[in-house]
């Protein structure tokens, strides 16, 4: 029996096919990129493109079987896999399912460009399960700029229209700019690709309520179960490398 507040090691496939149907509110996974490389925690190959969408399609199907019928998915990659699994996630939750895709821009003055430009962003996936969901806009909301609040303040016109500004903050848009991770930087915990809690706390805060179920199935360094933890939501975690639940359940255990 799966209970949540817990983490499995385990193939995510196996973990799936024992939890119940409709039981889930959030899925977020930072998924296997396919990138061919042999990192120190992981293997990220999964073959060509096709043969990691066949790897895929039985995991998405049990996703969304998971999820209850106001249940979201977020699914993080990157352009290598990005376009094949839009059109498999449209095959399997449905054209009009498709909520958004978040492009997280982790501008960062590494890497190199001298074949072609440097990859500085990842794409994000959102799907729903049925039309009965919902998104807590006002989470996702950022302050405006400096800049802004000055025309506001002196009632410029922009765009033929005087400058009004929500109290709550600018209209969120699906392209969200966030630091990424440097070697030095105090949430590492020593597991590649983390990703940073900054990033997982505005998903979770915009697409999850206190008390909902969270699950990631390729749950990694933990962050997103240490934020669901963090912000009262209850969490479901896999991972096949013992590593990963090793250093998940660690920080798990520092949360009071």
């Amino acid at each position: 029996m799966i209970e949540v507040n817990n983490t499995y090691c385990k193939d995510n496939l196996e973990l799936m096919k024992q939890i119940d149907d409709n039981s889930i509110d959030l899925i977020y996974c930072d998924i296997l990129y396919n990138t061919g490389k042999k990192f120190k925690d992981y293997d990220d190959d999964l073959g060509t493109p096709q043969q990691a969408i066949l790897w895929y399609r039985p995991r998405l199907l049990e996703m969304k079987r998971t999820l209850k019928e106001s249940g979201k998915i977020l699914l993080q990659m990157d352009y290598r896999l990005v376009h094949y699994l839009k059109v498999e996630m449209d095959n399997i939750f449905g054209v009009n399912n498709f909520i958004n895709e978040i492009i997280w821009y982790y501008k960062s003055p590494s890497g190199t460009a001298k074949t072609k430009l440097a990859n500085k962003h990842d794409n994000i996936l959102l799907y729903s399960k049925t039309k009965n969901y919902t998104i807590n806009i006002d989470e996702l909301r950022e302050e405006y700029s400096e800049s802004t609040k000055l025309q506001a303040k002196n009632k410029n016109i922009s765009f033929g229209r005087e400058t009004t500004l929500n109290d709550k903050g600018k209209t969120p848009t699906d392209v969200w700019e966030i630091p990424s991770l440097n070697s030095m930087a105090k949430e590492r915990v020593g597991y590649d690709t983390q990703k940073p809690k900054q990033l997982i706390e505005k998903i979770v805060r915009g697409f999850s309520n206190k008390d909902d179920i969270i699950a990631d199935f390729f749950c990694g360094s933990g962050t997103a179960l240490v934020v669901a933890k963090e912000l009262g939501r209850q969490y479901i975690g896999c991972d096949i490398n013992p590593k990963a639940i090793e250093i998940t359940n660690n920080r798990l255990s520092e949360i009071n």
